[in-house]
């Protein structure tokens, strides 16, 4: 058992997150932008329940399981952070999971 994400006064911690739909508990789609969209679709909803939103977050954290994805899921990550993007790492997912492309983790700060 693990915390989505967790509220420590005004930050909001997310967990590392995937592509997973929660409407069908299956990965959004086998490409890296469908799963990408997904997880920050999954992080947005965390944010909103901690009292934020993606405009809030300072930082993100990108796990990718095939690092030569990184510019398919640059593609779509600029679409949700098209202005003023937060910090962000990229790394090498380090679990091997069937079918999982991504994972994202993010820290927001709440004015």
């Amino acid at each position: 058992m693990f915390s989505q994400g967790v509220r420590a006064g005004s930050q909001i911690f997310v967990s590392g997150t995937t592509g997973i739909d929660p409407g069908t508990g299956r990965l959004a789609g086998d490409t890296i932008q469908a799963q990408t969209s997904q997880a920050l679709a999954n992080c947005e909803a965390v944010l909103r329940a901690g009292g934020g939103s993606l405009d809030d977050v300072v930082e993100v954290g990108v796990l990718l399981a095939d690092p030569r994805d990184f510019d398919g899921m640059n593609e779509e990550y600029a679409r949700w952070f098209p202005e003023n993007p937060p910090t962000r790492y990229a790394a090498k997912l380090g679990a091997e999971i069937p079918g999982l492309l991504v994972s994202i983790r993010m820290t927001a700060s709440l004015d």
